[in-house]
């Protein structure tokens, strides 16, 4: 059976999200090791996690090199997307899934980026790395090869980044939702520089004026698996996240507020979330960009 042919078999055993598509098992994943219409992609924090031992046929995604451009700190450009495709052997109608390490973090941050060029079939691992783990599921430490394909991707579409000028125009806007998804600690500007993460660093620490401390983790269950839409739906409702508003979220460089994208757009529906990738690496460096502190 093909990735096309089980558009519906992989979903969550969890019902009720908007995109239960989205989503698809580590049972699922086990039995389409072999199925050639399907790309694995890992995208870890910790990027040497692949070489000690990867899901079989699995290509890695570092985040350090592979999607960055360093002249424009920016992602590379759509032609270096293509590039990266193809290299993997991934063609246009590829049903790409995406897992990694911490919930997934990464996994999301791939699927928002891959989202804004234009690829439309892809999938996260529920779960993610660790659920694999602890099902003593089969790990390798051979790399794959595939030939190279001929991939077309779209310009970029950045209907769902938001910018710096973006978050600074809705500040006053009562219709616009903001959400911080790091730490309380980070949040609050207890912590300012996280040991692990110096290009991360900022000069202040706080928050953006109105944002509500939501972190990112909290949508996700002990085995790294999404929580229910219920479960969902209280988190964010209950601290005013409801779906009229324009909600934009940020963490300190927009990997973990992509994992709240995610949840927000693909399996509770929320018509207008952005990513605000920038986030307090840039903001709590801007001259006079207003802060918040407890």
């Amino acid at each position: 059976m093909s990735g096309t042919e089980s558009a519906t078999s992989g979903m969550s055993a969890t019902s009720g999200y908007t995109h239960p598509e989205v989503l698809v098992e580590t049972s699922w994943v086990a039995d389409h090791l072999n199925d050639p219409q399907i790309r694995l992609i890992e995208a870890d924090e910790d990027v040497l996690l692949y070489e000690v031992g990867h899901l079989p046929g699995a290509v890695k995604l570092d985040w350090h090199v592979d999607v960055q451009d360093p002249v424009t700190r920016d992602f590379v450009n759509q032609k270096g997307f293509e590039e990266l495709m193809s290299r993997w052997g991934v063609s246009n109608d590829t049903t790409i899934i995406l897992f990694g390490d911490k919930n997934n973090w990464y996994a999301c941050y791939t699927f928002w980026l891959f989202s804004m060029y234009g690829h439309r079939n892809m999938k996260i691992m529920n779960g993610g790395r660790l659920k694999w783990e602890s099902e003593q599921r089969p790990m390798t430490k051979e790399i794959p090869h595939f030939a190279a394909t001929t991939y077309h991707a779209q310009a970029m579409d950045e209907s769902i980044r938001a910018f710096r000028d973006d978050v600074f125009n809705g500040l006053k806007n009562p219709g616009r939702g903001l959400i911080d998804v790091r730490s309380p600690q980070e949040y609050s500007g207890e912590l300012l520089h996280m040991v692990n993460y110096p290009q991360e660093g900022a000069t202040r620490g706080g928050h953006i004026p109105g944002a509500k401390s939501i972190p990112w983790a909290m949508a996700a269950n002990s085995d790294g698996t999404f929580k229910s839409p219920e479960d969902l739906r209280q988190l964010y409702v209950s601290r005013e996240m409801t779906p009229d508003k324009d909600i934009i979220s940020y963490c300190r460089i927009g990997e973990r507020s992509a994992h709240t994208w995610f949840v927000l757009t693909h399996l509770l529906g929320y018509p207008r979330v952005r990513n605000y990738d920038g986030s307090w690496t840039e903001w709590g460096n801007l001259v006079k960009a207003p802060i918040e502190k407890p």
